[in-house]
């Protein structure tokens, strides 16, 4: 039988989809998010609504009838040393804004093992890259300093492959999934730390749900992997996708982005995975461009990313300068890719001088 952790979570939007498998495995989490989310999480749950293959409409998760115990509060106050794992869960540039840059810093001191689950690889998990010029890409981070505590091997990634949003109209606690695929994770250095992943990628399977016509599997499991690689995965379907949602103008969804034009998509995808293989990942360890075309087809409003940007955002996640960055390093470049960087820059740099 698997071991019963205690779990932090860093972010409460994408954070509480994982939180929510997690509770219901029996584990205990705790989110760490903005008052008014904590307020509404513990007096009524995270709600997380998913797909599920050959039932008509959602399944939602009330986290309050879960076997584990979900609750969430601000970064005050928070003992890393009482939990298990740390999950980042919150986009990149909000780890250096006060009271998150303290805790990171203690989950660091603390030495609790931190899975990412960010879109953007935090450094020390690239520096476990062999052979990578990891300096080189501090310039591609909104704050690299809050990242230099943290020991490569205690640090792994998990490729948020499940898409979710909070409807608009819904309250706070309330996250809605789309694509309902699975987080993959790399293993940790250690054996004990990966054992923790793997208690989890047990218990998150053994799941039976009953949604009030008796029990059934749920869609969104935890995958765990010896390769630092698979995590990379997510790299071509955003360069490819995501920040190609960007445009001059305003923004278009990723099925737009990807099947617009589906030989541009295709070249980038495939530009992304030579870089990736020329990195020491295998062919096995990626995603085939038609298995992420066919997902793309169900992702009918912008990314994340773009949506950030359309409203004003004056930084987002640059995992489009990371890839350009390691694409120089090994003398590669793709014009596409050089484009998107490039309109990326022009709406961050537009909304900065708006904001200023």
């Amino acid at each position: 039988m698997s071991k019963k952790h205690k779990i932090l979570m860093l972010g409460a939007s994408y954070g509480s989809l994982l939180a929510a498998k997690v509770v219901l495995a029996g584990h205990t989490a705790r989110l760490v998010c903005l008052p008014a989310e904590a307020e509404l999480i513990n007096k009524e749950g995270a709600r997380v609504r998913v797909p599920v293959k050959g039932r008509e409409g959602l399944v939602e998760i009330d986290t309050r009838t879960a076997p584990g115990k979900l609750s969430a509060g601000g970064a005050d106050g928070v003992n890393p040393a009482e939990y298990d794992l740390a999950v980042l869960a919150m986009q990149e540039p909000q780890y250096r804004s006060p009271g998150v840059r303290e805790l990171l810093a203690s989950v660091a001191r603390a030495r609790v093992p931190c899975m990412s689950i960010m879109n953007m690889p935090p450094l020390p998990y690239l520096a476990r890259i062999p052979g990578l010029k990891v300096e080189a890409l501090r310039s591609c981070f909104t704050d690299p300093s809050v990242w230099d505590g943290l020991d490569p091997k205690l640090v792994t990634l998990c490729s948020p492959d499940p898409q979710a949003f909070r409807p608009p109209e819904e309250k706070v606690n309330v996250l809605q999934v789309r694509l309902a695929t699975n987080f993959k994770a790399a293993r940790f250095e250690s054996d004990a730390h990966t054992a923790i992943l793997r208690d989890l990628e047990r218990d998150i399977e053994a799941v039976r749900f009953d949604a009030g016509d008796g029990p059934i599997e749920l869609p969104v499991k935890l995958k765990v992997h010896d390769s630092v690689f698979v995590p990379l995965a997510k790299w071509a379907m955003l360069l490819a996708g995501n920040y190609r949602c960007v445009q001059q103008d305003g923004m278009r969804s990723i099925k737009d982005a990807v099947h617009s034009d589906v030989a541009a998509s295709r070249a980038v995808y495939d530009w992304v995975v030579k870089l990736c293989v020329s990195l020491g990942a295998k062919e096995s360890d990626l995603v085939p461009f038609e298995k992420y075309a066919n997902a793309a087809q169900s992702l009918l409003t912008p990314s994340s990313a773009a949506r950030a940007l359309a409203n004003g955002a004056q930084y987002i996640e640059r995992t489009d300068r990371i890839v350009q960055t390691l694409a120089a390093q090994k003398g590669m470049r793709l014009e596409e890719v050089d484009r998107t960087v490039q309109l990326v820059d022009g709406w961050l740099e537009r909304n900065r001088r708006k904001a200023a």
